[in-house]
């Protein structure tokens, strides 16, 4: 791949803005920042309740609902809508909807507190978040996924706003957070060792893609062509909560032991509506 392509170009941003912010409890208008793109990310730490932790991930791996996916590996409850159509994700959204009720639906769920508090943030802007629709069905609520792929990148360097442009998702309303910001959640519950979040400062354009061979999916960028790149490498532990600009290219450095996170991604498709989709 990396011989096909000298170089990846697009937009970088100011050393200064390419940093996260740290707090030690949830500040919903700190996301608004990411949202609005006005900061690349914050990290909240150790916000997750231990009951909710164990409680989420006791049910996770006991969950028959868990599945194997091969190629980039890892067990997931939820659906990628990640290189196929709008109507192949929906489907498989709504036959996974009671496994990842399940993991969601805790005492001190993360996932509820999260979008509690910045339902209340966006309601200041008469706004609002909900799940991604389209023609009466609606997108996963959340992917929980345990990471355990060996190697250099336990999740290869990728970014997420090429799959918003996948032309089989035509007319689902996710392509319209192309138009601000395409902003990814997660939440840690379970971790043991490595594993950190990685990004370049690096933004790539459609003609980088094309090179790439991945113009609809964003997935992968050759880790030697993002050397010329500032890189940040943010620790992440267990009970972490972390937002953050999914057009800059990142990835998750190597990992001991399970990796396992709640995550969706989200951005306003108009200035009422933030959406949710995985």
């Amino acid at each position: 791949m990396s011989r096909e392509i000298r170089r990846i170009t697009g937009f970088q941003t100011d050393p200064d803005f390419f940093r996260f912010e740290e707090r030690e409890e949830i500040d919903c208008g700190l996301v608004m920042d990411v949202l609005r793109g006005r900061r690349l990310g914050v990290i909240f730490r150790d916000v997750i309740p231990e009951d909710a932790q164990k409680e989420s991930v006791a049910r996770f791996w006991a969950s028959p609902g868990r599945e194997r996916r091969n190629g980039e590996p890892s067990y997931h409850i939820g659906s990628y809508h990640w290189n196929k159509s709008t109507e192949a994700y929906l489907a498989e959204a709504a036959q996974t909807a009671g496994p990842v009720r399940d993991v969601l639906d805790v005492p001190n769920s993360p996932w509820h507190s999260f979008r509690s508090g910045l339902a209340e943030e966006l309601a200041r802007y008469g706004a609002v978040i909900r799940t991604a629709r389209h023609e009466g069905a609606e997108a996963s609520r959340a992917l929980i996924r345990a990471w355990d792929k060996e190697g250099s990148f336990a999740l290869e360097p990728h970014e997420d706003a090429a799959q918003c442009r996948d032309p089989r998702q035509a007319g689902f309303e996710v392509q319209r957070a192309l138009d601000r910001e395409i902003c990814a959640v997660n939440m840690c519950i379970e971790h043991e060792e490595g594993g950190r979040l990685v990004l370049w400062n690096i933004r790539p354009d459609d003609a980088s893609r094309r090179a790439l061979g991945i113009e609809h999916t964003g997935f992968s960028y050759p880790a030697d062509l993002l050397a010329d790149f500032d890189e940040l490498r943010l620790d992440v532990r267990r009970g972490d909560v972390y937002v953050f600009n999914g057009s800059h290219v990142h990835a998750v450095d190597t990992s001991k032991g399970n990796r396992t996170n709640v995550s969706f991604l989200m951005g306003f498709v108009d200035e009422h509506n933030v959406v949710t989709w995985t």
